[in-house]
C-alpha cells in the first residue's frame, strides 16, 4: 500500500525519522487489517488555519482540529477487478495542533503524529467512536498497534 505524504503547511519540519515512522505504520496497519498492497494513502499535513477551513466545510465546527479523514470507499464496495488499486482515502493532520497536543501529553511530535496517523487510518478502514461501544474499540485496536511499534 502506496503512502503519499504531501506537506502543505511551512512552519513545522517533517524528520526523515517521522517519514519513516509513517511508512512503517502504514505497512503495519493495513498488514494487520488484511487490505491488499495494491493501492493507496493519501496524508497531507496542514496548518491551523487550513484544518479550521475544512473542519468548517466538511464537519460544520468552526474550529481547528487535529485529524480528519475522508474514506475513498464505499461500505458496501466489496467488487473490486483482480489487481485494481484501491484508493483507500485521505488523511488530514493538522500539525500545529500535533505539536500543542504532545506538548500537553509531554511526549514527542513524532509520537502524536502517528497516534494522529494511526487514528485516522483506522478511520479509513471503518472503525469509529461513535456508537455504544465503538470507542472501546477502536481505542483499543489504536492501543494495541501502538504498542506494537514501541510509541
Amino acid at each position: 500500500m502506496t503512502l503519499i505524504i504531501n506537506n502543505l503547511q511551512n512552519k513545522i519540519s517533517l524528520s526523515p525519522e517521522l517519514l519513516s515512522l509513517l511508512e512503517e505504520i502504514n505497512q503495519r496497519v493495513l498488514g494487520e487489517e488484511g487490505v491488499s498492497p495494491q493501492g493507496e494513502v493519501s496524508l497531507c499535513f496542514v496548518d491551523n488555519e487550513y484544518m479550521q477551513e475544512l473542519n468548517s466545510k466538511y464537519r460544520n465546527r468552526n474550529e481547528p482540529t487535529d485529524v480528519l479523514s475522508f474514506p475513498q470507499q464505499e461500505e458496501d464496495s466489496t467488487f473490486l477487478p483482480e489487481g485494481a488499486e484501491i484508493l483507500l482515502g485521505d488523511i488530514i493532520i493538522s500539525l500545529d495542533r500535533a505539536v500543542e497536543q504532545a506538548e500537553e501529553e509531554g511526549h514527542s511530535l513524532n509520537r502524536e503524529v502517528a497516534f494522529l496517523f494511526v487514528h485516522g487510518l483506522l478511520h479509513l478502514l471503518g472503525y469509529d467512536h461513535e456508537g455504544p461501544g465503538e470507542y472501546e474499540k477502536m481505542w483499543e485496536k489504536k492501543k494495541n498497534l501502538l504498542e506494537g511499534l514501541d510509541l
